[in-house]
This record gives C-alpha cells, sequence and structure tokens, in this order.
C-alpha cells in the first residue's frame, strides 16, 4: 500500500483538502468560490459545448454499427439482471440529490424565472430546467465515461483505469504514460471531492427529516455531526466485504423506498395536476433539450449570469466529479451488455424517472404555490434542505413518509460511500478488481472526512462550490477519453449486417 506512489500522492492531496477545511471551513470555501467563479466566467461556454457533445456522441453511438458490440467477449452474458443493475447504477449515480431536491430545485428556479416572465410559464420553465439539470446530458457523462472504461477493461484488456485508454491507443511512452497516471490522479480527486459534498447534502437531507419527524427545532450542527457519526459506522462493515450482492440489496430497497414515495404522492395528491405536469414537461424537454444545451445565458443580465453558473454550470461540473466513480461502477457491473443496451439503458431510463420524479414533487411544489397558496415558497428561501418534509407533512400518514425518506437517504449515502471507496481503492492500486480491506477502509476515512469538511461549511452553496473545484480539470479528460473510444471502435469495424 505504502509502496504506490498514486496512492501516497492522491491521499495527501485529498487529506491536504480535508485538513486545510476542517481547520478553515470559510477559507476553503472562499477560494473554491473565487477560483470556480473566474473559470465559469471565462470557459462557461467550453463546459456547455463539451456536455452537448458527450449527449450527441453517445446518441450517436447507440443508433449506429457499432452499438452492436459487446462490453466482453462475444459470448459474454451480463452477471446482474436488469432491474438490479438499473438500481444500482441509479443509486450510485443520484440517489440521494433527488430526495434533497425534487420539491426544492424546481421552486427555486421558479423564484428567479417569475420575476422576468408569467408565473404559470415560469413553473413550466423551472421543471423544464431542472429536467435538464438532471436528465439526459447528465447521464452522457456517466455513460460515456463508464462506456470507455468497460469497452477497455472487458473487450481489451486493459485495467479498469481512467488513463488506461490513452496508453492503449496512443502508445506506451513517456507522454501518454505521464497523461494517463494525471489523469487518473485528477480522478480520484474529483471522486472524492464530490462524494463528500453528496455525504453533506444527505446528512442534511436526514437531519431535516429527524427534525421533522420529531418536531426539533434549532438542532444545528450538532444533530448533523450525530448523523455523520452514524453513517461513518455505518459503512464500515459493507467495505470490509465484497461488492456484490450486499449493494444490489441496498440498492435496490433504497429504489424501492424512494419509488413507493413517488406512487404514493401521485395517487394521494393532486393526481390530475401532476400527470398534467408530466406529460407536458415531459414533451417541453425531449423537444427542447438539445438546443438549450447550447445556451451560455450571454446576453441577460448579472442576476440570471450568476443563477446559470450557479446551478446549470455547477451541475454539469458535478456530473463530471462523479463521472470517474459512476463511469467506473456502471462498467463493473455492465459486463455482457451491448454498446446500444448499455447506452440506452444509462441515458435513457434513468431520465425518464427523473422526469417523473421531479413532475411529481415539484408539481406537488408549484400545487402548493399556485393553487392552494401555502407557504412553501418561504420554506424553499428559509430552509431549503426541509423543502420535502414540509410537502410530506401535508399528506396522509407523515410520520411514516418522512422516515420512509430518512430510510432512503440513509441507504443512498451508505451506498454511495462503500462504492465510491471501492472505485478509490482501484484507481490507487492499478486497476485492480477487488482492492484490499485496508485500502477501502482507509478511502472511507478520507470519505468521512471530507464530508466532515462540507457540514461544518453548513452552506449548499459552499459544497457546490467545493465540488466544481474538484471537477474542472476532469472535463478535458473525458474528452480525450472519448477519442480514445472512437480511434478504438472504428478499427474495430464491425460487420455492417
Amino acid at each position: 500500500m505504502f509502496r504506490n506512489p498514486l496512492l501516497l500522492i492522491a491521499l495527501a492531496i485529498t487529506g491536504a483538502i480535508a485538513v486545510w477545511g476542517i481547520l478553515d471551513t470559510a477559507g476553503l470555501a472562499a477560494f473554491a468560490a473565487a477560483l470556480v467563479g473566474v473559470q465559469f466566467t471565462s470557459r462557461g461556454w467550453f463546459i456547455m459545448l463539451a456536455v452537448s457533445f458527450l449527449l450527441i456522441t453517445s446518441l450517436l453511438l447507440a443508433v449506429s454499427r457499432y452499438g452492436r458490440i459487446r462490453l466482453g467477449r462475444d459470448d459474454d452474458l451480463p452477471e446482474f439482471s436488469t432491474l438490479s443493475w438499473l438500481t444500482m447504477l441509479f443509486a450510485a449515480g443520484m440517489g440521494v440529490g433527488l430526495l434533497y431536491w425534487g420539491t426544492a430545485e424546481p421552486l427555486t428556479h421558479y423564484l428567479l424565472i417569475a420575476d422576468y416572465t408569467d408565473p404559470r410559464q415560469a413553473a413550466g420553465q423551472a421543471l423544464f430546467v431542472t429536467n435538464f439539470h438532471w436528465g439526459l446530458h447528465a447521464w452522457a457523462i456517466y455513460a460515456l465515461t463508464g462506456l470507455v472504461i468497460a469497452y477497455f477493461g472487458f473487450r481489451r484488456g486493459c485495467p479498469s483505469l481512467v488513463g488506461a485508454p490513452i496508453v492503449k491507443v496512443f502508445g506506451s511512452n513517456r507522454l501518454t504514460r505521464g497523461v494517463a497516471w494525471l489523469s487518473n490522479l485528477l480522478a480520484i480527486v474529483a471522486i472524492a471531492i464530490g462524494l463528500g459534498g453528496s455525504v453533506a447534502m444527505g446528512v442534511f437531507q436526514v437531519k431535516a427529516g429527524i427534525d421533522a419527524l420529531f418536531g426539533l427545532r434549532d438542532t444545528g450542527l450538532g444533530l448533523a455531526l450525530g448523523i455523520f457519526a452514524v453513517l461513518c459506522l455505518a459503512y464500515v462493515l459493507p467495505l470490509t466485504v465484497d461488492l456484490g450482492r450486499g449493494m444490489a440489496l441496498l440498492s435496490n430497497t433504497a429504489m424501492a423506498v424512494a419509488g413507493g414515495l413517488m406512487v404514493f404522492i401521485l395517487l394521494a395528491g393532486p393526481t390530475h395536476f401532476l400527470m398534467g405536469g408530466i406529460v407536458q414537461g415531459a414533451g417541453e424537454y425531449f423537444g427542447g433539450v438539445l438546443t438549450h444545451g447550447f445556451r451560455t445565458f450571454t446576453f441577460l443580465d448579472d442576476r440570471v449570469g450568476d443563477w446559470f453558473q450557479s446551478w446549470t454550470l455547477t451541475y454539469m461540473v458535478w456530473w463530471l466529479a462523479w463521472a470517474p466513480f459512476v463511469g467506473v461502477f456502471i462498467a463493473r457491473i455492465s459486463k455482457g451488455r451491448t454498446i446500444r443496451e448499455f447506452l440506452c439503458g444509462v441515458i435513457l431510463v434513468p431520465t425518464v424517472f427523473s422526469i417523473f420524479w421531479f413532475g411529481i414533487f415539484g408539481g406537488v411544489g408549484f400545487y402548493g404555490a399556485l393553487e392552494v397558496e401555502t407557504p412553501i415558497l418561504d420554506v424553499v428561501r428559509d430552509d431549503v434542505s426541509g423543502v420535502t418534509f414540509f410537502v410530506l407533512d401535508r399528506f396522509p400518514w407523515p410520520a411514516l413518509t418522512v422516515a420512509a425518506v430518512v430510510v432512503a437517504a440513509f441507504l443512498f449515502l451508505i451506498t454511495s460511500v462503500v462504492s465510491a471507496a471501492f472505485v478509490l481503492g482501484m484507481f490507487s492500486t492499478g486497476g485492480d478488481l477487488n482492492p484490499s480491506t485496508r485500502v477501502k477502509l482507509t478511502w472511507g476515512v478520507i470519505l468521512g472526512a471530507l464530508g466532515l469538511v462540507m457540514i461544518l461549511s453548513d452552506s449548499i452553496d459552499a459544497v457546490k462550490s467545493i465540488i466544481a473545484l474538484g471537477a474542472l480539470p476532469f472535463v478535458y479528460i473525458v474528452l480525450l477519453l472519448v477519442i480514445c473510444l472512437l480511434k478504438a471502435l472504428k478499427a474495430e469495424r464491425p460487420d455492417p449486417a
């Protein structure tokens, strides 16, 4: 373990960031916000161009003749059932974020957009933007990163490392080995920081749920730190066992709880209003998603420009931060599937689920704001973490549904930390598909420390800035990986049958 330079340097960098954040949380947050602001102002156009390129490339590959190529030998079969495969990739990719932002994000966008247009039109536009943030572009980033790792790992015999395709395609020399090594290092840093932010967001969500469940007030950071301690204890045991069935069980359980909650809200709430919003939202999203991917809001005022940076650009680099982690994890569970099956499953299915999720939870929020005049917009302004529970309190059996959200959020957190520690262990040990328990536990400690930093910031905006800081360099690496994939597929020349 201690003879691996990549592991030692990665631990040193992430550990230094964690120590800085614990000793001077405000200083780290301010530094991240300033640097990210400069990068977004000068290169926001490039980020949007890059993520749109990734989506268009994914769609073209899915319908091309290369879609029939299997990720592995031609006779390999999938290791997991399709249902378990989809729930695992979804739980690792976005699970806790959906619980946190389900109602809060559409209403947050609405508060801005309503100042520029009719309130009811603003609701539709806010839902469109939310679907854009969580839809095809996000999953295309995950899918192409995962496809590169799966293709080169299972079909070309490369180690499961971000940098391995670079050496395989461009040959082994000092330059390519250096670029590959740097790519692996940056991927590790991006994963660790991105996961730390998601841990904080999940802890805030669980805290708000416990507050709502027991009627607590002004619990402050004390309760959040207590939840964090319990989380750390909960993910230690899964890190000591094999990835296989345990992860599938946790993911399936978490998704079953979330799915059941979504159906309950749909049936117990204003169903006609929610279904109308879902149908309209889906049509507007699929009709405008490609063109919206090229919008940079250059000609609008500074308030809109700041919103674009703090939401759309931050989300795109957030998904980039998670891309090496989720991509490698998806690759690990996708052996035996065809490229077409892989891309359609990874991109389309979670996108459709997200449209339903935000259509239902966002729709309930809009119903409360536009039709029955609840004070939900005030809750959004004052306590983003508590918005979901404010909504659930208006439905039957609020104690049960709030408890369900807390349980699902906690399970999503465990699956995210365990799978991230597993992937980080793979990256830092030369692509070992079964890294040692000691390495996984070491990364579990680092991820916990980074999560603690984000919790101490006590600010979602600070969390988003720190995540973006870790992810920005990875946009260039993802594009290089896609070039490697296209060159390799061109050389394979599948039969045009």
